[in-house]
């Protein structure tokens, strides 16, 4: 063993102005590839919480007309909603709650009175209970003039195309980032290997096996892969607190609110975690992998020349 050792570090060099920036550049799309994991996820969970939220509550308009009594409907529509199966609890939504939904539009100090603005009831709905949405649209409508049922079924719809989307494109991003680094990989093992062709050929020549070549420049490069890989892998996660951190303390902002309205917190919890830790390992394996079936296929061509 002690005999090889010098001759292992003749094949790969083991410190060069090469293996850093290969490892700077491991460490980069690592970097790049836990943060799209990361915002993926975070996508995903949103989207899934919302999608919940919406599941769970459906909501019954009455249009305002002259000579119309509001306070009566109201109380018929929520009457016939809480009669209805799977329905948990209906509540009006009284003239305060309403101008406070409307006052980032319409500003402070709203009377309902001077505008024909609708009135709004909230259902709950049970869990697990399947409501005939259609039988009490029927009933609303012949119950109460004006009245209709939002569903939100629309709203459930465009937030599937969109998460999906948003999931499609960061894979997308994701593949492409990987398939960068095994090029990057590539073309850094056969420029290791040009350097030092004459110890490889004449290894081969000598009958040296292929796996044993092969195997010094996977180890090599494992190690630049775990290097690079944790590099990339520590920046994401602190990138991950430092954004969390920042909307803890901004959440009464309107910067913080609007990122919490759109990702709750902005923590990417456990998955996000975990993923960045799988990635890592990924790359590492990855960059190992590479290196070794490149040195294989250039070893296979010396027997042609």
């Amino acid at each position: 063993m002690r005999a090889t050792s010098p001759i292992s570090n003749s094949i790969v060099p083991r410190e060069s102005i090469a293996a850093n920036a290969l490892t700077l550049v491991i460490g980069i799309m690592t970097f790049l590839l836990c943060l799209t994991f990361g915002a993926v996820s975070l996508v995903s969970d949103t989207a899934s919480s919302w999608k919940n939220d919406i599941a769970r509550e459906v909501t019954i308009q009455i249009r305002p007309a002259d000579g119309f009594d509001m306070e009566n409907a109201l109380k018929t529509a929520q009457q016939i909603a809480s009669g209805m199966k799977g329905i948990k609890s209906v509540s009006i939504i009284n003239e305060a709650a309403t101008a406070r939904l409307l006052e980032p539009w319409l500003g402070a100090g709203l009377s309902l009175d001077e505008l024909p603005i609708p009135r709004l009831l909230s259902v709950k709905l049970k869990q697990g209970e399947r409501v005939d949405f259609d039988e009490l649209r029927r009933q609303l409508i012949s119950a109460v003039p004006g009245a209709s049922l939002d569903d939100h079924q629309a709203w459930s719809d465009r937030l599937n195309t969109m998460a999906g989307a948003t999931v499609f494109i960061g894979l997308s991003i994701m593949a492409l980032v990987m398939s960068a680094t095994i090029l990057t990989v590539i073309f850094a093992t056969r420029g290791a290997m040009s350097s030092n062709q004459h110890i490889v050929e004449v290894l081969h020549f000598v009958g040296a096996r292929d796996n044993y070549v092969a195997e010094q420049f996977q180890r090599h490069f494992l190690a630049l892969g775990l290097k690079g890989g944790a590099i990339g892998g520590v920046m994401a996660i602190f990138t991950f607190i430092i954004i969390g951190i920042w909307t803890g303390q901004n959440i009464a902002t309107p910067e913080g609110d609007q990122v919490t309205a759109l990702f709750g917190t902005f923590s990417v919890g456990l998955i996000g975690y975990a993923g960045t830790a799988v990635i890592v390992v990924l790359i590492s394996f990855l960059t190992a992998m590479t290196s070794r079936r490149t040195v294989l296929r250039h070893i296979s061509t010396l027997d042609n020349k």
